[in-house]
């Protein structure tokens, strides 16, 4: 029989990842001038698919929520082993708080708040994001401006409701200035994260990447067929008996 749970090292904090996802309909419509409609649904579901995917992936990460109103993108989170949340109020800081509401349930210790649109996300560009919490000063806030300096790509909140989350126009600043006023530790950080692709310039500078996960996509559609094939040609074939 296996022997009792270890219980959890109170040394370790325990984070949750949220990644809040609007509706899919009109989804990147700032890309209307060089995607589609259903390019940008595809741009949008493959870019979700990476970042769920990432922050599952990530050692220090307990748990990643998934908040959302579309039925698509919960069915999704779901598949990758994310945890997923309707969003029932309309408003991306309300699904933040709605996810981080979820979080403080489950017992965190910190929030780390990871938007979609990030075509570098990897575990490892987030672990280092998560590094900020070996300093044991607390409330801590962290904050991957994008590389314009003026939004906020990534936040880590210790403990999860040190600051209001204030994302949308110039979220950097008022982040920066919540923490301040809260007395908290703040940490900017730069790095692969600071690209997003809300622009055609951003979609152009992250063209590479793009490339990169189709490639990965292909490749791992390639890897399917091939063991479905293999299985198939591994089965016995079935006797046809002539009875007439």
């Amino acid at each position: 029989m296996p022997g009792p749970a270890l219980p959890p090292d109170p040394s370790k904090p325990r984070v949750v990842a949220i990644i809040p996802v609007g509706t899919l309909d009109g989804a990147k419509s700032r890309l209307g001038a060089v995607l589609d409609a259903e390019e940008r649904l595809e741009l949008t579901l493959r870019l979700a698919r990476r970042t769920i995917g990432a922050a599952i992936a990530t050692p220090g990460i307990d748990e990643t929520i998934v908040v959302t109103p579309d039925d698509a993108v919960r069915s999704l989170a779901d598949d990758l082993g994310a945890r997923p949340l309707r969003q029932r109020d309309a408003g991306l800081n309300r699904g933040i708080d709605l996810g981080r509401d979820e979080a403080k349930a489950a017992g965190a210790d910190a929030v780390i708040v990871l938007p979609i649109d990030l075509p570098d996300v990897t575990p490892d560009a987030i672990s280092t994001v998560l590094r900020a919490l070996d300093d044991p000063r607390r409330p801590l806030v962290a904050i991957v401006p994008d590389r314009h300096g003026r939004g906020t790509n990534a936040l880590l909140i210790a403990p999860p409701d040190a600051i209001g989350v204030c994302f949308g126009g110039d979220s950097r600043r008022a982040h920066v200035t919540a923490a301040n006023v809260a007395g908290a530790r703040l940490v900017e950080l730069g790095g692969p994260l600071a690209l997003d692709i809300d622009t055609p310039d951003d979609l152009l500078l992250a063209e590479e990447r793009l490339r990169e996960m189709d490639a990965a996509a292909d490749a791992e559609g390639n890897a399917e067929a091939a063991t479905e094939a293999a299985a198939l040609g591994d089965a016995t074939p079935t006797e046809i008996v002539d009875v007439s």
